[in-house]
């Protein structure tokens, strides 16, 4: 049975009389690692010192463990979290003293306290570290010890606010699989701040978009990736074609969309000469040299010129002119044996079933 550990209710964050935060509800469930995404400035570190009870709120509720946090110890449920920020937070001590910092302060036992140093040490990979002076370290062994020193407490629900943001690729990507790995050994109930969708795909059980201090939209990754809610939502979750249009016709499923000379069709739920946006994510579209046929089985398939080819690792990032912006994402070698470039006629394809629709509202009539 699927538990709710905390719950937020009417949430309302205040600063100098502007509201800043302003949440109908939010859950964290037990043992799930819940990701709030968002752009920079939207209010997630806000929601996360909120729920944490580090920054007070001047409206609405929250629950802790199906109980008013109002009638609850505030310095109990603090004993009960753990946080890890972006930048580590380490005393001048060794890494040993600074993971067992906490725990001295919980007045646990020495002998307890050393044995649980020891295990978290290994589980994040630095017990070849324990003796070292903090002052050391490098970025990532720093927060690596910042993880053990709030995992070692064991908490009840962990916060963590960009805790990976600084650090380079590599050392991240490390550090992130291995959090992973203690996560899903240890169940911790996980609320999860970032601005970096990579790390929500991969750590998420459920993400929550949050936009100008209001939450947007909640759902697995799959969910809120392929199905966003709005135009926003869409762009900033990585949906670069937002192709306006209007449906023609819809029939078991199946939308018929104008889109200027075309007809594009889309899996999906549609009125008839509803206004919409047809959303397409750049690894959906297929790009060929053949106009005179469909050498695809996809449904859809349109015509345009490149306007632009720009690197994007092992990928190209390919961006047309249909009559409307349509951009592709295809690997370098593609490009390549295709001889791909600007100017050139090509043909565009996608299935009815990668697109997503949006309704479509007056104030976004235009496409920018």
């Amino acid at each position: 049975m699927i538990t709710t550990i905390l719950k937020a209710q009417n949430i309302i964050v205040k600063r100098n009389k502007k509201t800043v935060l302003s949440i109908d509800q939010i859950s964290i469930r037990s043992g799930e690692v819940l990701a709030v995404i968002g752009p920079n400035g939207a209010g997630k570190s806000t929601l996360l010192m909120a729920l944490s009870t580090l920054l007070p709120i001047s409206a609405g509720e929250i629950f802790f463990e199906d109980k008013p946090f109002r009638t609850q110890n505030k310095l109990k449920f603090r004993r009960q979290i753990g946080m890890v920020l972006q930048d580590p937070l380490l005393l001048d001590t060794s890494v040993s003293e600074n993971i067992g910092t906490g725990m001295r302060f919980r007045g646990i036992k020495e002998s307890i306290i050393k044995k649980e140093v020891a295990i978290w040490a290994e589980n994040l990979s630095i017990s070849h570290l324990l003796n070292r002076k903090s002052k050391h370290l490098s970025g990532g062994e720093a927060q690596r010890v910042s993880l053990a020193r709030a995992m070692a407490l064991k908490p009840k629900i962990l916060f963590l606010d960009e805790p990976f943001s600084a650090l380079d690729a590599p050392t991240r990507s490390k550090l992130i699989s291995d959090f992973q790995r203690v996560q899903h050994e240890n169940q911790v109930t996980t609320l999860f701040v970032t601005h970096n969708l990579d790390e929500a795909l991969f750590l998420a059980d459920r993400v929550a978009v949050i936009m100008a201090g209001e939450i947007r939209q909640v759902g697995t990754p799959h969910e809120v990736f392929t199905s966003p809610i709005d135009r926003e939502v869409a762009q900033f979750v990585g949906v670069e074609s937002i192709i306006p249009g209007v449906v023609d016709s819809w029939k078991d499923g199946l939308a018929s969309i104008k889109v200027n000379d075309y007809i594009v069709d889309v899996v999906g739920e549609a009125q008839i000469n509803q206004p919409v946006f047809v959303c397409l994510r750049p690894e959906d579209i297929t790009i060929s040299t053949n106009l005179a046929s469909s050498i695809s089985s996809a449904r859809n398939h349109l015509f345009g010129r490149i306007e632009s080819m720009t690197p994007q690792g092992p990928l190209e990032r390919i961006t047309l002119d249909c009559g409307f912006p349509l951009v592709a994402l295809i690997t370098r070698t593609s490009a390549l044996e295709m001889q791909l470039t600007i100017g050139q006629r090509v043909q565009a394809s996608f299935k009815a079933s990668t697109a997503h629709l949006v309704n479509r509202l007056e104030k976004n009539l235009t496409i920018s």
